[in-house]
């Protein structure tokens, strides 16, 4: 049995309330994740982790949103 990594961790809210927390190893699996449940999704409230970025870069990223940069 393989262990593999999931590299993209995906929070994100339902339209109806709905909580989901899924993992995908790559982009394109987060992508057809995105694409299968669009409909049910609130993009406004979707968060998307990347466990390989640098912390200090999410952390500037995070700062850039802040300000609207």
């Amino acid at each position: 049995m393989k262990n593999y990594s999931c590299r993209y961790i995906i929070n994100a809210l339902g339209k109806r309330g709905e909580t989901y927390h899924t993992h995908c190893r790559d982009k394109e699996e987060l992508k057809k994740w995105i694409a299968d449940n669009a409909d049910k999704l609130s993009m406004k409230d979707l968060k998307v982790v990347d466990k390989n970025r640098h912390p200090l870069l999410q952390w500037f990223s995070i700062s850039l949103k802040k300000f609207n940069l």
